[in-house]
């Protein structure tokens, strides 16, 4: 144990050279393949965090882009509602008018039947009437000319009656 406090120099000499032989072991073949793992991890990183920060950016530009495509969807749904809402409007519209054109030419036929009902009843009222009229002056006039007297006291009635007019 005295040994390990106060070493010598054979010991020192020799750990000394083991650690040399080792350190050019170490250096000829595991520090450049290290460094060279540790330089290729930095840029596989260094790569990594730029296309990070690119799918990043693009990220945004999508969702900016998927904003404007939204809201624009929005604006034609709007449009689309709104032409809608114009175009049943307007049917409506038309079919009132339709409806009350249609209205006011059934009304107008109905009166125009109406009329020419109330004349064809005057006309066929008053052929009843003349019917009746010939009938009863028929019936006068065979009961005026049963007597003589009142026959021919017609016939110059009626003479005179031409001469007047």
């Amino acid at each position: 144990m005295d040994q390990l406090v106060s070493p010598g120099i054979g010991l020192i000499f020799w750990t000394t050279l083991a650690f040399l032989v080792l350190l050019f072991l170490l250096k000829k073949f595991a520090w450049k393949p290290i460094l060279k793992a540790l330089k290729e991890r930095e840029e596989r990183i260094s790569q990594a965090l730029s296309a990070a920060e690119e799918a990043e950016k693009r990220l945004k530009e999508i969702q900016l882009r998927n904003e404007s495509l939204v809201a624009e969807a929005a604006r034609e749904r709007e449009a689309i509602l709104k032409a809608a809402r114009e175009a049943s409007e307007k049917m409506v519209a038309e079919a009132k008018e339709k409806a009350a054109a249609e209205a006011q030419r059934l009304l107008e036929q109905a009166r125009e039947n109406i009329h020419n009902e109330r004349m064809k009843a005057l006309t066929d009222l008053k052929n009843q009437v003349g019917m009746l009229s010939l009938e009863i002056a028929e019936k006068i006039m065979r009961l005026r000319l049963q007597d003589e007297a009142l026959r021919d006291q017609a016939i110059r009635q009626l003479l005179d009656d031409i001469k007047l007019n």
